[in-house]
């Protein structure tokens, strides 16, 4: 029993061949899976589930096609992909995977979230977090256009990549008290997530205890996964 873990591939129709590459991964190593975990930022922008745009519709296809086969597609809000509802549901056969979440997976119980939460020392992240996701901010901006959700979506972008450059780098990395609150809050000892973009395993003492926090790769010039079996946890890769 096979389960596959990807985050922040951040798909869009100017990234066709990480577009590709996710699509042979879903026909090929994700087949064989019992389920496969998507922990935010699956696309770069999801402006609501009347979303019409080619490239993102191929994904939903092949998200589609992989749930029809058995395989059980959990897909989780991101910082970039945070209005998606029941018609993605339906559109895509997946479930939508609160964050964050804990899952008994081979025996395991997993904390998953996407990771942002984590990243209590970006305030200026954490005040924006805090409005667009708030149920109302939400319902007047899926009242809008689509027209005018991807002008708001594309000034987002521009946005994230100013802040991005004029933020000290640690600052948006997670932050070690709150990564320890999370297990202890959650009784939980292995933490998966996304969002920083900086691929690797972590241990923490707790209490006797060793804790691992391990951080999935950006699909930006490769992309990467995890896979947990009953042998243990391994790391693959995806070439483009």
């Amino acid at each position: 029993m096979r389960h596959l873990f990807v985050s922040d591939l951040h798909l869009d129709a100017s990234t066709p061949q990480a577009n590709a590459a996710f699509l042979r991964f879903l026909t090929d190593e994700a087949r064989s899976a019992r389920s496969l975990f998507v922990l935010g930022d699956l696309f770069e922008t999801w402006i609501g589930d009347d979303d019409d745009d080619p490239a993102r519709e191929a994904i939903c296809r092949g998200l589609a096609a992989l749930a029809a086969s058995g395989v059980d597609v959990a897909v989780m809000h991101g910082n970039r992909d945070f209005l998606y509802g029941p018609q993605f549901e339906r559109r895509t056969g997946a479930r939508v995977l609160p964050d964050p979440s804990v899952l008994t997976l081979c025996d395991r119980r997993i904390l998953l979230c996407h990771g942002d939460l984590l990243c209590t020392g970006d305030h200026a992240y954490q005040e924006l977090r805090s409005t667009v996701r708030d149920t109302a901010f939400r319902d007047r901006l899926q009242s809008l256009s689509r027209t005018e959700r991807r002008w708001l979506a594309d000034a987002a972008r521009a946005g994230s990549r100013a802040h991005v450059r004029s933020t000290r780098a640690e600052l948006m990395d997670v932050d070690t008290t709150a990564v320890l609150a999370a297990f202890e809050a959650t009784g939980t000892r292995e933490l998966v997530h996304g969002h920083t973009h900086r691929p690797g395993e972590h241990d923490y003492a707790i209490g006797g205890e060793t804790a691992t926090r391990r951080v999935l790769d950006v699909w930006d010039e490769r992309g990467g996964f995890l896979e947990l079996s009953p042998a243990g946890w391994r790391r693959g890769s995806v070439n483009f």
